[in-house]
Parts: C-alpha cells; sequence; structure tokens
C-alpha cells in the first residue's frame, strides 16, 4: 500500500514555516537595525548603555593606556608604550630557580618572559590593529569626502564616520569627534588621532586639514587626491607582497626544517640527544644555533621586506 501524506499536515507545515519567516521579517526590518548601529563599533556600544559621552571618552582613553586627558599616565613615555610584565618575570624565575636549581637559566627564562614576550605580543597586536587602520582608512576619507560635498563642516563630516564604521577606525574617529566637541581644535584633535595609532598615512591626512584650515581650499577634492593614492599604495605592496613570496616561503623552510628534523629524532630515538643534555656545552651550541637561525630570519626578512 503506498504511503499516503495527510493533506492538513502539509498545510499546518507550511503554516508554520510562513509563521517563521514573517517573525524573522519583522526582526530583521524592526529590531536588527538597531542592533546593528549598536554593535558596529565599541564607542557606539557603550554609548546604548551609558549616554554620558565625557566619562565614555575617558574610559576609551584609559583603555589605550592613557590618563582622561589623553595623555600618558607615566612620565616615562617608554613605559607607559609598553607594560612588562615584571610579576610574571619573577614568578617564572622563582620556579625555575627552584626546579632546575640554575640561577643562569632562571635568568634567561625570566629576561624571555618580562621583556621578549610581551615586547613582540604587542608589537604584533599593533601591527595588525595597524593594518586593519589603514585598510579602512581609504573607505573613512571617502565618507568624509561625501559629507563635505553635501555642505557638512569638517567636524561634523568626521563624525560620520564614526557612526558608520567598523573597530578601530570607527572608535578612534569617535574619540576625535568627542575631543572636538568638549574644546579641542581640530588641529590637535587630528594629531592626538595620530598620537593614539601611529598609522602611516594618517600624517598626510592631517597635515592636508591642518593646511586647509590654515591656507583654504578645496579639502574635499584634496582628500579625495589622498584617497587614490592610499589605494595605490596598498595595490603596490600586495604586488610587492607577492613577488617576495618566494622568499617569504624559503625562509619558512629553512627556519622550520630544523626544528622539524630534531623532533623526528627525539620522537624515533630519545636517546640520540638524552646522553648529552647535561652538559654546558651543548646548552651553549644550542643557544647558539638558535641565535644564528634568528639572525638568518631576520637577514631574510629585511630582503623581503619593504616600505612603499
Amino acid at each position: 500500500m503506498p504511503f499516503e501524506i495527510d493533506q492538513a499536515y502539509v498545510i499546518y507545515g507550511f503554516a508554520a514555516v510562513s509563521a517563521i519567516l514573517l517573525a524573522e521579517t519583522a526582526y530583521l526590518l524592526l529590531f536588527k537595525a538597531a542592533s546593528y548601529r549598536s554593535r558596529i563599533n565599541r564607542r557606539l556600544s557603550l554609548l546604548t548603555d551609558q549616554p554620558d559621552r565625557v566619562g565614555i571618552l575617558v574610559q576609551l582613553r584609559k583603555e589605550r593606556g592613557l590618563n582622561q586627558h589623553g595623555d600618558f599616565r607615566l612620565p616615562i613615555a617608554s613605559l607607559s608604550r609598553l607594560i612588562l610584565a615584571v610579576i610574571a618575570a619573577f614568578g617564572v624565575f622563582g620556579v625555575v630557580a627552584v626546579l632546575r636549581g640554575d640561577l643562569m637559566e632562571a635568568a634567561v627564562w625570566m629576561l624571555v618572559t618580562g621583556i621578549v614576550a610581551p615586547y613582540v605580543g604587542l608589537r604584533m597586536l599593533r601591527g595588525r590593529r595597524q593594518k586593519k587602520f589603514g585598510m579602512q582608512f581609504p573607505d573613512a576619507i571617502d565618507i568624509i569626502v561625501r559629507s563635505l560635498r553635501a555642505g557638512h563642516p569638517v567636524p561634523t563630516a568626521v563624525s560620520m564616520v564614526s557612526r558608520e564604521m567598523p573597530d578601530p577606525i570607527g572608535t578612534e574617529f569617535g574619540i576625535l569627534a568627542d575631543e572636538v566637541t568638549y574644546g579641542a581644535d581640530l588641529e590637535t584633535a587630528m594629531r592626538n588621532l595620530y598620537f593614539r595609532v601611529g598609522q602611516d598615512d594618517l600624517p598626510l591626512f592631517v597635515t592636508a586639514v591642518a593646511i586647509q584650515g590654515t591656507t583654504g581650499g578645496n579639502l574635499g577634492e584634496i582628500l579625495q587626491n589622498l584617497s587614490a593614492v592610499i589605494r595605490q599604495r596598498f595595490k603596490m605592496r600586495r604586488k610587492v607582497k607577492a613577488l617576495a613570496a618566494e622568499g617569504r616561503l624559503s625562509a619558512l623552510m629553512l627556519s622550520s626544517l630544523p626544528i622539524g628534523v630534531f623532533f623526528v629524532i627525539n620522537f624515533i630515538s630519545p636517546e640520540f640527544y638524552g646522553s648529552v643534555w647535561q652538559y654546558d656545552l651543548t646548552k651553549m651550541m644550542l643557544g647558539g644555533a638558535i641565535f644564528w637561525m634568528l639572525l638568518g630570519n631576520l637577514v631574510m626578512y629585511r630582503l623581503v621586506n619593504f616600505r612603499i
């Protein structure tokens, strides 16, 4: 007997699917737009919960290691730029000294934990953030240009970037707009932006706005040309990166090959290295090999890395 489907269940199924689609449509039309607007960057997200713009400006400054006035918290700039993990470094020193009984080895690990690892990690995070900011920067300039051509003043055009762009550029331009709103002149606020971000293309933008503010001129046209120049620079950088891909791959292979061979031999024959670990000469030779490998990587990095 063939399997028969009750038409009532089919109708119920289509009705349920229609109700789900209708509810989703209503949600997208009524709630999703407002939710997206509040989550487009961190500053707008904070504004939904705390309408005090001054308090949010102070909070965002503190998140960047600055005080409430936008200056370094500590009088020594280098310490403010890079906060060293002192407690972790001394903790590692104590653990290695107790477990290994070698103060020299403990000092080396303390140096790595307290200075090398935080410095390398923060440099990587800073470079990644600057790269993302730089990729967003031409689009932000285009928003400013369109706003200027519509007749808006520069502060209003800058505030439009803070409402339309995601992080990091949305929040940074929002801080700039808040500083202008609460008394700072436009040039000072833009120099503070470069002070916080440090992206290479920002001085061109700051200089263009500063010159236009003192001598006049068509700022929209200037910024449009600047946006085109920045995009051409990105295009050239990607071209150079593609041409240097072979060198980077060679560096990666040459660096990973000794490490891979070491782990393979240690896995196949653990006693191959086990009989010489206790000698100081082994540690010195291993340290020398790591040093020369790092030096070679640095040389190859400099050969294939171009700043345009």
